[in-house]
C-alpha cells in the first residue's frame, strides 16, 4: 500500500511517499481502508519531535534517537470504510463507514490501518451520516480534545466562555460546544479568521494583534487556552470568582502553577491529557447529525502532497482543518 513515511525528525521533506507492506487484522482488529485524514499543528510538532522535554525524551528513547524506529508512519485521525473484521470484533463489520482516532501508534498518513475493533487506546465509531468522508475524518481530534475540557467546566446557559486559538482544530468545535451548552462565546484568534469564527456561532471576536483580553476589564466564567500561549497569571485575572482555566496545550510551570490556584482559591485550572472513548465519539457523531457541529475545512491535499500541507499547517494560517484525501 501507499504511505507516507516519517523518515527523520525535522522538515516537512523528511515525510515521503512509499509503498510498504498492508497490514493484516488481528481477531480482535479491523482493517479500515481509509478515506481521509488531516494535518493538525500537533502532527507537525511531532515529526519535528519538538515537544516538551518531559514529552520529546521518552518519545526518543521508544521512538529511536536520531530517527523514527517504531512509528514510522504520522496522522492521528481518520475517516474510512472497513474492509475486514477479525473473529472477535462484534461492533463492526466489513462495509461500515467509519471514523476515528489511531491511538498512540498513530498511522493515519496511508491506505490501511488496523485499529482494534473495541479498545480504549483508540476511539471508533461509525460515520455520520450527513458528513463527507473528508468532514468526518476531522472530528475526532478537535472535537473529543474540545468536549474532554469544556466538559470538566460544567458549563451552565448564559454563562461566558472565552476561546484563545478559537480558529483551529481543537477550537473551532469548541466554539460549537461550548454555544450548544449555552454559552456566550467570545472567540480569540487573527484577523483573518475572525468572520468564519462569527459563521460557527460566538457572539464576540478578538484580534489577538488588535486587543489582548488578559488586560481588559471584561471577565469570564472560562478560558479556554487551546495554543498554550495565553499569560497564565493574566488569564487567572480574566477569571469571574469560581471560574475555570482550561490549558490543552500547557506548559510544565503553568501546571505546577494551576494546582496552586486550584487548592488556594475559588478558581480552578485544568489540564492533562485527553482520554479517547468511542462513547465520547458517538456523542459527536449525534451531534453532527443534528446539525449542531460542523467541520471547518481550510483546503485539501493528495496523499503524496502530505509534506506540502505540513508546510501549510506551520504558516498558521490554517482555518478550522486541513484534509489529506487518501482514497
Amino acid at each position: 500500500m501507499k504511505a507516507i513515511v516519517w523518515t527523520k525528525y525535522g522538515a516537512p521533506q523528511v515525510l515521503r511517499l512509499r509503498e510498504v507492506e498492508k497490514p493484516s487484522p488481528k481477531e480482535n482488529e479491523v482493517l479500515v481502508k481509509i478515506h481521509a485524514t488531516t494535518v493538525t499543528a500537533g502532527d507537525c510538532e511531532m515529526r519535528r519531535l519538538e515537544l516538551p522535554l518531559f514529552l520529546s525524551t521518552p518519545m526518543r528513547i521508544y521512538n529511536g534517537l536520531r530517527a523514527p524506529k517504531r512509528i514510522t508512519i504520522l496522522g492521528q485521525e481518520l475517516s474510512g470504510e472497513i474492509e475486514a473484521a477479525g473473529a472477535n470484533v462484534k461492533s463492526f463489520k466489513p462495509g461500515d463507514q467509519v471514523f476515528g482516532t489511531t491511538g498512540f501508534n498513530l498511522g493515519g498518513y496511508a491506505e490501511y490501518i488496523c485499529l482494534a475493533g473495541d479498545s480504549e487506546e483508540s476511539a471508533l465509531a461509525l460515520k455520520p451520516v450527513n458528513m463527507s468522508f473528508e468532514e468526518a475524518a476531522a472530528v475526532p481530534f478537535g472535537g473529543l480534545e474540545s468536549l474532554h475540557f469544556l466538559r470538566q467546566a460544567h458549563i451552565q446557559p448564559g454563562q461566558k466562555v472565552l476561546i484563545n486559538g478559537a480558529g483551529g482544530s481543537i477550537g473551532t468545535f469548541g466554539v460549537q460546544l461550548a454555544k450548544h451548552y449555552g454559552a456566550e462565546v467570545t472567540a480569540v484568534d487573527s484577523a483573518d479568521k475572525l468572520d468564519m469564527l462569527l459563521s460557527i456561532g460566538a457572539d464576540h471576536v478578538i484580534d489577538y494583534r488588535e486587543e489582548d483580553f488578559t488586560k481588559s476589564r471584561k471577565k469570564y466564567d472560562v478560558v479556554f487556552d487551546v495554543i498554550g500561549k495565553s499569560p497564565f497569571s493574566g488569564s487567572i485575572r480574566a477569571l469571574e470568582e469560581g471560574g475555570c482555566f482550561l490549558m490543552a496545550n500547557p506548559r510544565i510551570s503553568y501546571m505546577l502553577r494551576g494546582s496552586w490556584v486550584s487548592r488556594k482559591s475559588s478558581k480552578k485550572v485544568v489540564s492533562g491529557t485527553t482520554q479517547q472513548k468511542s462513547e465520547d465519539l458517538n456523542f459527536l457523531r449525534k451531534l453532527a447529525e443534528e446539525g449542531i457541529i460542523r467541520t471547518v475545512i481550510d483546503r485539501a491535499y493528495p496523499l503524496e502532497e502530505t509534506a506540502e500541507a505540513h508546510r501549510y499547517v506551520e504558516t498558521g494560517a490554517k482555518q478550522g482543518n486541513l484534509i489529506i484525501r487518501v482514497t
